[in-house]
């Protein structure tokens, strides 16, 4: 009888050693998720008021929006939104610190770090568009230096 006690009750001690590190695994992940909640929650925050600030005009803050979502979200989406926000910025028309060549690193950026991004069709098109773009800035450049040689 004493047998049988003894080991019913290395069982017992068993079940709550079991019960007890599922529990505390279970509030770790619980958690993770919360604290993976709020990050989603804060970026999703951020790249909203960075499309109202684009709206407003308001580049160089909506810049730093975005940047605030890289920082949250350094290697997983939604990183890869901020980056094509961030190359369309700066190659928005209205944008007084408007320069083609940041825009398109930043949509090569994209292209490298989130290949399977859903932004990625757009930021090649956009690539190419900008590409002919600073193309053409060099050819209109190399006849202004033609024009200014044959008038001398």
């Amino acid at each position: 009888m004493g047998r049988k006690r003894a080991q019913a009750g290395k069982y017992i001690h068993f079940f709550i050693a079991c019960l007890t590190l599922f529990i505390l695994l279970s509030c770790n992940a619980l958690k993770e998720a919360k604290k993976e909640e709020m990050r989603l929650n804060a970026t999703s925050e951020h790249l909203k008021l960075s499309k109202e600030l684009i709206e407003q005009g308001n580049f160089d803050a909506s810049v730093k929006e975005n940047q605030k979502v890289l920082s949250l979200s350094p290697d997983s989406p939604p990183a890869d939104e901020a980056l094509f926000n961030m190359g369309l910025i700066y190659a928005h028309s209205k944008n007084p610190k408007k320069d083609y060549k940041k825009s398109i690193s930043f949509f090569e950026k994209l292209l490298k770090e989130y290949p399977k991004s859903p932004f990625v069709f757009h930021a090649k098109i956009w690539i190419g568009v900008l590409q002919t773009i600073e193309a053409s800035k060099q050819v209109d450049i190399k006849l202004e230096e033609m024009k200014k040689e044959m008038s001398k």
